[in-house]
């Protein structure tokens, strides 16, 4: 059996307030194997987002772990985690967090830029033509439809040919058709990639089109999540 690209082990997430303590994620367990597209699904509040920032060794678990290629991120300080996530892991997010000071190119080379790749230009013009933005090279952000910053941000995303790619709700900031054809477009990358996705929606029909697909109420899966 393929061994497990993400295992999410027994995380338990708890914050501290003046009115007492509240878990937000409870004894969540699961894995995904390499190239499993997954969507975790849940209404708003459910936990969805702080699951995949602790997938992504951003927001640390109370208790449990998470496992990325079999290495334990929370065994790993910040500065470790950070290396692990430029090397392995790609973001999508439904605000698009593009830097409005830098051109569509010069947004999709950073990435490869801080991994001192020689070939950041020529390797982030190329995905750039790969959704379709070989006319916008040169534009900012401010100048760009939501619908080209997202594909921008799938560039930016995919370049790094990441082992998972993480989207948090990727088209919840663009309208029904524009949001079709990014997600397309984004599991046609993803199928040519061979990339793990994990997908945070509310959208059953996006959920629908995943290999699984894991439901979470307030903090807790309530399906069968079989390894």
């Amino acid at each position: 059996m393929t061994d497990p690209i993400i295992a999410v082990e027994h995380v338990t997430r708890q914050v501290v307030d003046s009115t007492g303590t509240l878990t937000i994620l409870h004894d969540i367990d699961f894995s995904l194997r390499p190239r499993e597209s997954t969507a975790i699904v849940g209404a708003s509040g459910s936990g969805k987002s702080t699951l995949l920032a602790t997938m992504a060794g951003l927001d640390l678990p109370t208790t449990g772990t998470v496992r990325l290629d079999g290495i334990d991120l929370f065994a790993l300080d910040e500065d470790a985690r950070a290396a692990v996530r430029a090397t392995r892991l790609g973001f999508v997010f439904q605000s698009f967090q593009l830097l409005g000071h830098l051109t569509a190119l010069e947004n999709v080379m950073l990435p490869l830029e801080l991994l001192g790749r020689s070939e950041a230009r020529a390797r982030a013009g190329e995905m750039l033509r790969r959704v379709g933005l070989a006319e916008r090279l040169n534009h900012y952000p401010r100048t760009l439809s939501g619908g080209e910053q997202q594909r921008v941000a799938l560039a930016r995303a995919f370049v790094v040919e990441p082992a998972v790619l993480l989207a948090d709700e990727p088209t919840g900031s663009l309208d029904f058709a524009t949001g079709e054809r990014v997600m397309a477009l984004m599991f046609d990358m993803n199928r040519e990639s061979g990339t793990t996705l994990v997908l945070v929606t509310h959208d059953e029909r996006i959920a629908a089109r995943c290999d699984r697909q894991l439901h979470i109420e307030a903090g807790r899966l309530v399906t069968p999540v079989p390894a």
